[in-house]
């Protein structure tokens, strides 16, 4: 056996005469790597930026959340003993401005260490504190929306502020969580005067600490926690100062992930189809080794170095560019990202993306390059004519740990595995029922009676002849046409559910914070606006879910899956009938004058996380105070009707005792909608007024933009499957020139060899666009319903708009591949023979 410095020397030197064949290698692994890398490293960079920014987006070290109350006496000086305090209270708010004009906001009340981390900047420069007594800081947004400026006056409930200035960087922004409307900021201690704080308003009152150097904040908050067990805060440490924004970024990488993954597998065939053709044309090559002594060991290692030497440039070239990604995103999609990731290189995607680049290198090159080597040189000389040599079982088996190597790594590097194996799952069946179909097209050919047209014959003949490329054109074409069906689909559903369904359904208001006492005066003043105005008025109060089946949720090292109602505090009601938009699904509702002990009715879906059964207890904590219910029912919840819709529904009498407010849903014409946006604020200064119009553009921008990155992952799937596509019409170029020079001498034309090329990719585009459509609408409804949870309403037109353009597209690549088929010269060609 020859030295690996010599097969090398051998290897470089006919790569470096002719390369041009492994360049659909080389674009395919370069695609592929080149997604997962910057997949993986955007992912990663935002994520390292929420942990080194941890302690500004929190605002503190630990953070003590308590809804609708502020801390005790006691619970304040056990803040101090702790650390440095900081406190602040932030609620929704209708800003007023002396013309009358009110627009919902954030008010956040700081007090003199705010902040504890980071820098408060106005557009005149940095503070510390809060602003003076009597003046406000607002957001820009906010100052364009009501046309104020510094020095304009603003009301709050009953106080009115000055403006002190623009807000330009609110340090802990990003922590606060989802926001409906630009932010102000107020002294602490001009909160009272605004009167906004009653009795069972909806406010969340925040409590940060700075540390002392080496504390552990989940040390202190541990402490804290057993020293006022029944305080009922959240709890949240510098670790993950925005748990929210960090796992719907990780989600949506993980999912990202899987398709840019799905794009690899996708060119791992397209890899297979460049090194078939490119032995293809080296076949004399081959042969000559042989002939001069050459083992087929040593031809398929000098090829198979070549073929590595190139795959590992791409797979460079791949991380590359996608270790730059996320600077260059950062850079291009400005605020869009939740927090711009750092210039730095991430090791671990980029290995794993490497990993992923050669595993699938391996598996798809060594098919073709192993049936190399059992092929005498005689037979490699007429392999034109003979048709390809078999794969041996070692070559099997090293195929098939290669393929369990993937499957292995997606799934154990996956934040959530069994989603990851279902994805992988759905991805090798799309596969094998596109292999089974190629087998299904060719042996159904090979049994129809002979066409009497000898065009059509030969168009029949050439998808089942010998060596015929079938199977690979219809996996290429099925990829591509699978995938431009989906996202038309998915674009169109998420666009459909946007801009018809939910304005149909959504009421004009949402309105917080209507006192009790006023419900029958907040009732009269709509009505008197509409007559016809539809009001759904019900009580609203927030806790937190402390057990459940006698499992304390502060004692859980882990929460279950699914159970995001156990993270923070949640909004909580009763009713005395079951709520609109609820269908019972378990159990029973209780009677309409039930007094009895405590009764919960819960979602269903929550409960089947929780495992509740009828009769279990759940317990919530409201204002400090724990009460216990029996679950009395289960409920299925209709949430895209932009009611009020509630996971937990307790029994009328629950919450007598707890101070708490009605929430509201208004819907009403447009005239009477203009009028009772300014006439509610003025009326009931502590409520606060939600256009439905403006959430629902939050929603559509928020979505939007998740489908355009859906669309971007899934668009370099795409390309790969085009690449697939001019591979496997590259791997069969060789054996077609000779087709074509047999025909020009029997007498055809070249339109008639063009014609016969076309009828044979029409047939293809044809049946596989019927496929494509079903395979491609059932993944967009997967996509559609399961990942967004909305409903499944696509475009037909556009569906089949974007189909007919992918078929003709495939048509087109395939005409043109067929092209250059023509101009072969009969003589050079039958000197090869």
């Amino acid at each position: 056996m020859l030295p690996l410095a010599s097969l090398w020397r051998i290897a470089r030197r006919d790569l470096a005469a002719r390369i041009r064949g492994l360049r659909l290698l080389a674009v395919c692994l370069f695609l592929g790597v080149a997604t997962l890398a910057a997949i993986g490293s955007l992912t990663r960079g935002i994520t390292s930026e929420l942990e080194v920014r941890g302690q500004t987006i929190l605002g503190g070290d630990v953070e003590f959340s308590l809804p609708q109350r502020q801390a005790t006496a006691e619970e304040m000086a056990g803040f101090r003993r702790a650390g440095i305090l900081s406190a602040t209270v932030r609620m929704r708010a209708m800003a007023n401005d002396p013309d009358g004009d009110a627009l919902l906001s954030e008010l956040k009340a700081v007090d003199g260490a705010y902040p504890l981390y980071g820098t408060m900047r106005l557009e005149s420069g940095p503070r510390k504190g809060p602003p003076p007594p009597g003046a406000i800081w607002i957001g820009k947004d906010m100052a364009s929306r009501l046309d104020l400026q510094v020095g304009d006056r603003v009301t709050f409930g009953d106080k009115s502020f000055r403006i002190d200035g623009l807000i330009a960087e609110e340090p802990d922004r990003l922590g606060e969580g989802f926001t409906l409307g630009p932010v102000a900021i107020i002294g602490l201690s001009d909160l009272p005067a605004t009167q906004l704080l009653q009795p069972g308003s909806l406010y969340e009152s925040k409590y940060r600490l700075r540390l002392p150097a080496g504390a552990d904040p989940a040390t202190v908050g541990e402490a804290l926690n057993k020293a006022f067990p029944d305080a009922g805060w959240d709890i949240t440490d510098r670790s993950n100062g925005a748990p929210g924004t960090r796992r719907f970024i990780e989600r949506m990488g993980q999912f990202l992930s899987l398709v840019g993954l799905a794009a690899l597998v996708i060119a791992g065939i397209g890899v297979g189809n460049g090194v078939a053709s490119y032995l293809a044309g080296k076949r004399p090559g081959l042969a000559t080794l042989k002939v001069l002594g050459a083992d087929s060991g040593t031809v398929a290692r000098i090829y198979g170095l070549q073929i590595l030497a190139v795959a590992a440039v791409s797979i460079l070239a791949g991380l590359i560019v996608g270790a730059l990604a996320p600077a260059i995103i950062g850079w291009v999609a400005g605020d869009v990202l939740p927090v711009k990731p750092g210039i730095s290189i991430y090791p671990l995607p980029l290995a794993v993306s490497a990993a992923y680049g050669l595993l699938i290198a391996i598996a798809f090159a060594l098919p073709p390059l192993a049936a190399t080597r059992h092929v005498p040189a005689a037979g490699l000389y007429r392999a034109t004519v003979s048709g390809a040599a078999r794969i041996d079982r070692p070559t099997v088996i090293a195929v098939a740990a290669a393929l369990a190597a993937i499957v292995a790594l997606a799934v154990g590097t996956a934040r959530e595995p069994m989603f990851a194996l279902g994805f992988i799952g759905a991805a090798i069946g799309l596969l094998l029922i596109l292999v089974a179909l190629g087998w299904l097209v060719r042996r159904t050919a090979s049994r129809l009676p002979r066409p009497r047209r000898p065009l059509f014959r030969l168009a029949l003949a050439n998808l089942h002849r010998p060596g015929a490329a079938t199977g690979a054109l219809v996996v290429a074409l099925g990829l591509g046409l699978t995938l431009f069906v989906a996202l038309a689909a998915i674009q169109t559903s998420i666009t459909s559910e946007i801009r018809s369904t939910v304005p149909q359904r959504a009421p004009s208001f949402f309105v917080l914070d209507v006192p009790r006492s006023d419900a029958a005066r907040f009732r009269a003043m709509v009505t008197d606006a509409d007559a016809q105005a539809e009001i759904n008025m019900i009580p609203a109060l927030r806790g937190s879910v402390t057990e459940f089946r006698g499992v304390r949720v502060d004692e859980l090292a882990e929460l279950p899956e699914g159970a995001w109602v156990l993270r923070g505090d949640r909004g909580l009601t009763y009713s005395p009938v079951l709520p609109n938009g609820s269908e019972l699904v378990g159990g029973a509702w209780w009677a309409a004058d039930y007094r009895g002990p405590p009764l919960v009715s819960v979602e269903q879906e929550v409960a089947s996380s929780l495992g509740l059964k009828l009769g279990d207890t759940l317990s919530v904590n409201v204002l400090g105070v724990e009460v216990q219910a029996k679950v009395a029912s289960f409920r299925t919840v209709n949430w895209d009707n932009f009611g009020l819709n509630y996971v937990l529904v307790f029994s009328p009498g629950t919450f007598d005792a707890a101070p708490h407010n009605m929430v509201a849903t208004v819907a009403v014409g447009g005239a009477a909608e203009t009028a009772l946006s300014r006439s509610i604020p003025r009326a009931f200064p502590s409520a606060s007024l939600i256009a439905v119009r403006d959430v629902v553009s939050q929603v559509t921008t928020l979505l939007t933009q998740m489908s355009q990155a859906i669309a971007a992952a899934a668009s370099i799937a795409i390309l790969a499957g085009i690449a697939v596509l001019i591979g496997a019409i590259a791997a069969s170029r060789e054996r077609r020139v000779y087709d074509s020079v047999i025909l020009k001498l029997l007498g055809a034309t070249r339109g008639q060899i063009l014609g016969a090329q076309g009828m044979e990719y029409a047939v293809l585009a044809a049946i596989l666009a019927v496929l494509a459509l079903g395979l491609g609408l059932a993944g967009a409804w997967y996509v559609v319903t399961q990942l967004f949870e909305f409903g499944f309403a696509p475009d037909p037109l556009i569906v089949a708009l974007t189909l007919l353009g992918g078929a003709g597209l495939s048509f087109l690549i395939g005409i043109a591949g067929s092209w250059p088929l023509l101009s072969a010269k009969p003589a050079r060609a039958l000197r090869s023979l």
